[in-house]
């Protein structure tokens, strides 16, 4: 390797964070550091706002994510509604708090499909209101990165 070219390392693009967040849980994946896929972690239980920033601050650093993608719960009708304005607020205060880029996606058929995946498996009804959340953020991710 010549000393003036970047190591392979260097060009690597940092990790971008996709949240679903509802009024009980906040479904969280991550991108790998290429931005080609998306993993679901672990759905956040909410608690109060600063406990939950203080735990999705600690994912950001903890993965090296570089932007935020925060699912916008349109109407079917692109509409907003009184949701997708708490969702534009909670994405100013991630802004600020975390000190990255937060984008917001249409999130109104990501829920829907991993409602959908999940009626095709076995599994229970209380395990996939768990799962849902996680899998509605893989979605938004998979599709903010396309």
């Amino acid at each position: 390797m010549h000393p003036s070219t970047p190591d392979a390392t260097s060009s690597l693009v940092r990790r971008v964070l996709g949240l679903d967040v509802g009024s009980k849980r906040i479904g969280i994946a991550v991108s790998d550091p290429l931005g080609i896929t998306a993993q679901g972690l672990e759905t956040l239980q909410r608690q109060n706002k600063r406990l939950d920033f203080e735990k999705l601050a600690k994912v950001a650093h903890q993965y090296d994510v570089g932007e935020v993608v925060v699912g916008f719960p349109l109407r079917m009708s692109g509409v907003e509604g009184v949701q997708a304005e708490k969702m534009q607020r909670f994405a100013e205060e991630l802004r600020e708090r975390l000190q990255l880029p937060v984008h917001l996606w249409d999130e109104r058929l990501s829920s829907a499909e991993a409602n959908r995946l999940l009626r095709e498996t076995n599994m229970s009804i209380q395990r996939r209101g768990q799962v849902v959340d996680q899998m509605a953020a893989v979605l938004d991710e998979k599709d903010g990165g396309a």
